[in-house]
């Protein structure tokens, strides 16, 4: 009589809305696919209850979970210590089970560069960041550690605007000392640089299901030489992709942005590379 075991390894998502969040839609056919009978569950965690979710966790021995919006940074108190990215960062969107022990890790910025490197190489470019929560610190930090020598923070809080660039040309200047990174505050319609080769809304502007919010940035500032880049994956075709798309931009949607950080993660939680197409034809699925 042959073993059974109907144990599945459960690995998920906490957020707050979390409801339209498309991960698991990805994360259970590579699963599928790569022979594992492991569940990816999509969980809605409110602030208060994020202390209590992360030690649920360790109950139920959760090979590990995503945080998205807004427990990037918050989580962090919770986890018994970080990967030297998360801690560079300070920001975590992956959490590993690492012999009983909960580590965060990061691999929003990873996947971005990833993804972007499929295009255009991401050294000595000029970069806009639209944001300064934990995917624009994520993004920020590995777009200057892959070779970005100028990143332009715009964000409505200053406070957190300039904790950012202060992290940027404290911390990461260290290992990038070509780097310059300055903070500009966005009141009004942002006018985008001229010379600015990649631009990236790194807030949650246009996530459903407020779809038809735009950002506030003058169009015509847009040019066909710049690459534009969304990080939100619902819907993949926000106002400002379809804007970018207008202006004859390189887009970068949200989707791939997502299938890169979730191949990481993947590999983190199991060990094993999982199929990029078959995690982004589960998306698309969805989007159809």
């Amino acid at each position: 009589m042959c073993e059974l075991n109907f144990k599945q390894e459960l690995v998920g998502c906490y957020g707050y809305p979390v409801a339209e969040n498309p991960t698991q839609a990805m994360i259970e056919p590579a699963f599928k696919a790569m022979g594992l009978d492991w569940r990816y569950l999509t969980l809605e965690v409110r602030p208060e209850g994020l202390k209590a979710a992360v030690e649920a966790a360790r109950v139920f021995g959760f090979q590990g979970f995503n945080c998205t919006i807004p427990h990037k940074v918050e989580v962090i108190q919770y986890l018994d210590r970080l990967g030297e990215s998360a801690e560079l960062m300070g920001a975590v969107n992956c959490v590993v089970n690492r012999e009983g022990k909960l580590v965060g890790e990061n691999t929003d910025g990873k996947g971005f560069v990833a993804s972007l490197k499929e295009i255009d190489d991401p050294a000595g470019k000029s970069v806009v960041i639209f944001g300064a929560g934990g995917a624009a610190r994520a993004i920020s930090v590995e777009m200057a550690l892959a070779g970005s020598n100028r990143i332009l923070i715009v964000n409505r809080s200053e406070d957190r605007g300039r904790e950012l660039t202060v992290l940027l040309n404290d911390k990461v200047k260290d290992r990038c000392p070509n780097l310059e990174s300055n903070f500009v505050s966005w009141s009004d319609r942002f006018q985008i640089p001229s010379d600015t080769d990649i631009v990236i809304n790194a807030t949650s502007i246009g996530l459903y299901p407020d779809i038809d919010a735009k950002i506030a940035l003058d169009s015509n500032t847009l040019t066909s030489n710049m690459i534009v880049a969304d990080v939100i994956p619902n819907p993949p075709k926000t106002q400002l992709a379809k804007l970018a798309a207008s202006k004859g931009c390189h887009v970068i949607d949200g989707l791939k942005m997502l299938v890169g950080q979730g191949i990481i993660g993947i590999e983190y939680w199991t060990g094993r590379t999982p199929d990029a197409s078959v995690m982004r034809a589960g998306l698309e699925a969805v989007f159809e």
